[in-house]
């Protein structure tokens, strides 16, 4: 054994016994991880993160308006996302949208979802169930994707679990998720198929996959070539395993940053080699055991049946906290004394980032089951369920005036220099950063802090 190799071995299994009994864990590796270098190009909103962090969205296109919950008539969201050119979709109603019809497929490229902008308790999607009931958010063979502050509840049976995700990305490019919810999925509550390239999952909570199929995050899927791919800030909850599932191609570059993982049954992250093997940095995670959890799962698994290639994986600071197995014996050796690739986040301590991800992840403002998800972490309770529940109740609010029609609210225009009788969505202000994404940042804002003037 070299004298890198052991050490890389004993500072990955540094194992304590904690005050309730519990074994806890940390990971590492014999170097900190170097300073992150950001993605060139302007973020798709402030504190946009992660290789998918330029996706232009629908920046300087159309400002369209949800007005109904109805689908498939004007004003409604499906009419929003199958609408061709940039185009920003704005929310003037809150509740339950249910697609009575096959979900619509994301093809379209430019197009920003501003779920921040709902009034009252916000807006879930959902399907109708049956033969129609597939994958409600599919993001298919396109580009420039932002996707923000929108639940997913698949709270029906749908008729082919094997295209029952809550949120597909599929063979795109440029693509973010940050701040939404997903649950009770009977396939991958998110899941990355074919072959993406520069995608961003941050801040967001996955919970209660559906057995016998409860998976949280299948990253990649028969991916050819190599991917860029951030999984930042997130929380995966009462899953069976894939928490998350990583099985890329040899040159890509994946980065696990700051994440929380509570309850898997069998294992948490999972790596495998079945495409030439992953190179992945986990970096400031914390895996939790809960009341599924069972004495032989595993944090972080290396799963090498069908190996085509070694895995090449960098682990710092990562927690492991619960009766379990903090990792694969195998693991030390495919662990690497620095990341593979260059990151592209700054992490946080594991400790500090548990507390800000319970605090701040998912869609905002939290419902009920989102809300439940978070105590049930904190207090190490909830289980894994096998049916899907109830679709929390939605307060309906009212919409801020929006006279000129451009997404803003007039009193906002009026207060920051914008112009409420005219359509300026794409002027800039003072610091060159247009009105509607500052419009955008400031409403991401207030819905996580909901007494913040406008």
């Amino acid at each position: 054994m070299t004298p890198l190799r052991a050490l890389l071995i004993a500072a990955s299994f540094a194992i304590a016994i904690g005050s309730a009994g519990c074994s806890r864990a940390k990971s590492a590796a014999a170097a900190p991880p170097p300073a992150p270098q950001p993605v060139a190009g302007k973020p798709a909103f402030g504190g946009a993160i992660g290789y998918g962090a330029a996706a232009a969205g629908g920046r300087g296109g159309r400002v369209i308006a949800v007005t109904t919950l109805a689908d498939g008539v004007a004003g409604s969201f499906r009419a929003c996302v199958e609408a061709s050119g940039p185009r920003t979709c704005v929310f003037r109603v809150a509740g339950v949208i249910r697609f009575a019809d096959k979900p619509p497929v994301i093809r379209n490229p430019f197009l920003t979802i501003a779920g921040q902008t709902a009034p009252g308790g916000g807006v879930t999607i959902a399907h109708s169930g049956g033969p129609l009931g597939r994958t409600p958010i599919l993001v298919k063979d396109t580009h420039d994707i932002v996707i923000r502050f929108i639940r997913v509840r698949n709270d029906r049976i749908g008729g082919s679990r094997g295209s029952e995700d809550s949120f597909t990305i599929e063979n795109s490019d440029n693509v973010i998720l940050d701040h939404v919810s997903a649950s009770w999925a009977r396939d991958e509550l998110i899941n990355g198929y074919g072959d993406n390239d520069r995608i961003t999952v941050s801040n967001s909570i996955f919970a209660q996959g559906i057995p016998r199929h409860d998976k949280c995050a299948l990253l990649a899927s028969d991916p050819k070539g190599p991917q860029r791919f951030s999984f930042v800030g997130n929380i995966c909850a009462h899953n069976g395993d894939r928490n998350p599932e990583l099985d890329f191609t040899p040159k890509s570059c994946v980065e696990i940053v700051n994440n929380v993982f509570y309850n898997a049954q069998s294992e948490f992250a999972e790596i495998w080699e079945k495409f030439g093997g992953v190179p992945v940095a986990l970096i400031g995670n914390s895996f939790i055991a809960g009341p599924n959890t069972a004495a032989h799962a595993i944090g972080i698994a290396r799963n090498a049946p069908g190996s085509t290639g070694r895995a090449r994986v960098y682990l710092w600071d990562n927690d492991f906290d619960g009766g379990f197995v903090p990792m694969s014996p195998t693991l030390a050796e495919v662990t690497e004394s620095a990341p593979p690739c260059p990151g592209t986040v700054k992490a946080q301590p594991a400790q500090a980032a548990y507390e800000s991800v319970l605090a701040t992840a998912g869609a905002f403002p939290r419902d009920a089951f989102d809300a439940k998800i978070v105590a049930n972490i904190r207090k190490r309770g909830g289980r894994i369920v096998h049916q899907p529940g109830e679709i929390p109740a939605i307060a309906p609010g009212t919409p801020y005036p929006d006279t000129d029609e451009d997404g803003m609210d007039d009193r906002w225009e009026a207060a920051h220099g914008a112009d409420p009788r005219r359509f300026d969505a794409w002027a800039t202000d003072g610091r060159g950063v247009t009105h509607l994404d500052a419009f955008l940042d400031d409403m991401a804002r207030r819905a996580m802090r909901p007494a913040d003037p406008v």
